[in-house]
């Protein structure tokens, strides 16, 4: 293969790395296990809908993942999203 068409292959290389890399940073579609209801939900953008309500009511960082809250956060999130009308989980 010449210069050209290895630049170019790198190109599309590149290319397909950022959008598979921008594709998992940007999808909210996992699955969360609620210990404490033991059941889990699907992190989707409903729930992150939830998530910064519940968060912003309290001032937390609406922005903080779910996943890093501390334990105690995490079970008030669950016990508050399982008093809402729709608390969808599967």
């Amino acid at each position: 293969m010449d210069r050209k068409g290895r630049f170019l292959s790198s190109c599309f290389l590149a290319a397909a790395l950022a959008c598979a890399a921008l594709g998992v940073g940007c999808a909210h579609h996992y699955r969360v296990y609620d210990p404490y209801y033991s059941d889990y939900h699907v992190w989707n953008d409903q729930e992150v809908g939830y998530y910064h309500t519940w968060a912003h009511d309290r001032h937390y960082d609406e922005h903080r993942d779910f996943r890093k809250l501390p334990p105690d956060q995490q079970k008030e999130y669950w016990t508050w999203r399982h008093s809402q009308a729709d608390h969808d989980h599967h």
